[in-house]
C-alpha cells in the first residue's frame, strides 16, 4: 500500500499493476511539470508572430494582442475557480473538464475564421490549462518540487516565442497556438497516480467567485480602458469586501486577506510577473529598434537567456528554505528593479537580453517560492484556495504585461 499527496493530504492507494512504486506522498514531479508547463509555451507562442496572426484574421497588430490578453484573463480567472472545483469535486472531475476545454479550445483556434472565434478558443485553452496548473501546484508539496514546475514554466515559456515563430514559418500560426495541448500526454499518468479526492462539505460560494472574477476582469482592462476599468475594479472590490465580511469562509477566505504573509507574497508575485511579461513583449521590439537585430536572432537570444534564467530560478527555489523568506524577497526585488531600469535605458542588445533574463528569473523564482509562502498562511483545508488566489495574482501579470507593452511600444 502506498500513499499520494492530494491537496496537501496523504491518501492511501494500492500500487497499480505493472508500474514502478512511487515514493510515499508524492506524484512523480516530471509528470506534474509536463502537466503544467506546456501552457507557458502556449501563452508565449504569439510573442514573435502577432503580425502573422493579425494579417490572417484581418485586424491590426495591436488588436491581435487581445489573443494574448484573453489567454491571460482566462488563466487568471480560471485558476482559483478550478482550484475551488478541485477542492470540492476532486481530481478526476477537474482532469476531465480541463482536458475537454484544452481539446475544444484548440479545435476552435485551428478553425477560427474571425478574431472573436479565435478569442473563444484561446480562452477555452487557457481555462483548461488553468485546471491542469491548479492540479500540479497542489500536488507539488514543497518549494523544491514547485521549483521544478516553475522552471518547466520558464523553459517552455522561453522556448515559446521561437517555437511559435518556427511552427508559423513551417505550417501555420494556428499550429503554434496548439502547443499547450502537449500537456494532455500527462493526464492519464497523473490520474493513475493521484487517485480521487473526496468532495468538500458546504455550499459553493458562487457570489464570491463571481465578484472575484469581476474584480480580476476590471484589473486586466486597466491598461486599455483605464477610467471604466478603475471604476469597475473599485465597485467590485467594495462588493467583494462586504461579501467576505458576511461569509469569511467563502470563496475568498478572510483569513488569507488578513495575513501579511499571504498578501505580501501575492502582491510581490503580481508585480514581478507584470514586469516579466511586459519585457517579454517589449524587448523583441527594442532589440529591433535599438540594436537592429533580426527576428531569428532575437528568438534565439531570448531562448538562451530565458533558459539560463529558468535554471537559476530553480537554484533559488531549491535554496529558499535555507535562505529564509526575507532573503528570498530581497533577491527578487533587487533583481526585478534592476531588470526594469536596464530595459528602460539600455541600447546594447546584450544588456536588453540581460534585462529580459533577469525579469524571467524573478518571475519564475517568485512563482516557485512565494506560492509556497502564500500557501503556508492557510489552513490545510484552504490550501488549494490559497494557491489558486496566489496564482490569480501572478497571472494578472500575464494580462497586464501585453497591455502595458502595447501602450509603451507595440502601439
Amino acid at each position: 500500500m502506498s500513499t499520494v499527496t492530494v491537496l496537501g493530504k496523504a491518501v492511501p492507494r494500492p500500487a497499480a499493476k505493472g508500474t514502478a512504486p512511487v515514493r510515499a506522498g508524492q506524484v512523480p514531479i516530471g509528470w506534474l511539470a509536463l502537466l503544467a508547463a506546456p501552457v507557458a509555451a502556449g501563452a508565449n507562442a504569439p510573442v514573435l508572430i502577432l503580425p502573422d496572426m493579425a494579417r490572417s484574421l484581418g485586424v491590426a497588430t495591436a488588436t491581435a494582442t487581445w489573443l494574448v490578453t484573453a489567454f491571460a484573463w482566462a488563466m487568471a480567472a480560471g485558476t482559483p475557480l478550478l482550484a475551488g472545483l478541485l477542492r470540492r469535486r476532486g481530481l478526476a472531475t477537474v482532469l476531465r473538464l480541463s482536458t475537454a476545454l484544452v481539446l475544444g479550445g484548440t479545435a476552435l483556434v485551428a478553425a477560427a475564421p474571425w478574431l472573436p472565434v479565435a478569442l473563444a478558443g484561446r480562452a477555452a485553452q487557457s481555462l483548461g490549462g488553468a485546471g491542469l496548473v491548479a492540479i500540479a501546484m497542489n500536488l507539488a508539496g514543497n518549494a523544491r518540487r514547485m521549483g521544478v514546475i516553475s522552471s518547466g514554466f520558464g523553459i517552455l515559456g522561453a522556448a515559446g516565442p521561437l517555437l511559435g515563430a518556427t511552427l508559423t514559418d513551417a505550417v501555420s500560426w494556428r499550429l503554434a497556438l496548439a502547443v499547450s495541448a502537449v500537456a494532455l500526454v500527462a493526464v492519464p499518468v497523473v490520474a493513475r497516480y493521484a487517485g480521487q479526492t473526496p468532495p468538500a462539505q458546504g455550499r459553493f460560494d458562487a457570489r464570491g467567485a463571481t465578484l472575484l472574477i469581476a474584480l480580476a476582469t476590471a484589473l486586466i482592462l486597466l491598461p486599455t480602458a483605464p477610467l471604466p476599468a478603475l471604476a469597475g475594479a473599485l465597485a467590485a472590490a467594495v462588493l467583494l469586501g462586504a461579501h467576505v465580511r458576511r461569509r469569511p469562509e467563502g470563496f475568498v477566505p478572510a483569513r488569507l486577506l488578513r495575513s501579511p504573509l499571504f498578501v505580501t507574497s501575492a502582491v510581490l508575485g503580481a508585480a514581478l510577473s507584470t514586469s516579466y511579461f511586459t519585457l517579454l513583449f517589449t524587448v523583441p521590439r527594442l532589440l529591433q529598434d535599438r540594436a537592429g537585430w533580426t527576428t531569428g536572432t532575437i528568438g534565439t537570444g531570448q531562448l538562451v537567456t530565458l533558459l539560463i534564467a529558468s535554471a537559476a530560478s530553480w537554484l533559488l527555489a531549491a535554496g529558499s528554505a535555507r535562505m529564509g523568506r526575507a532573503a528570498v524577497r530581497t533577491v527578487l526585488i533587487a533583481v526585478g528593479v534592476t531588470a526594469a531600469v536596464t530595459a528602460a535605458f539600455a541600447t546594447s542588445g546584450a544588456l536588453l537580453l540581460l534585462a529580459a533574463g533577469a525579469a524571467a528569473f524573478t518571475a519564475t523564482g517568485a512563482n516557485a517560492t512565494l506560492s509556497v509562502q502564500a500557501a503556508s498562511a492557510a489552513t490545510d483545508a484552504q490550501r488549494p484556495t490559497a494557491i489558486g488566489l496566489f496564482a490569480l495574482s501572478y497571472q494578472l501579470g500575464g494580462a497586464f504585461g501585453p497591455g502595458l507593452a502595447t501602450l509603451l511600444v507595440l502601439g
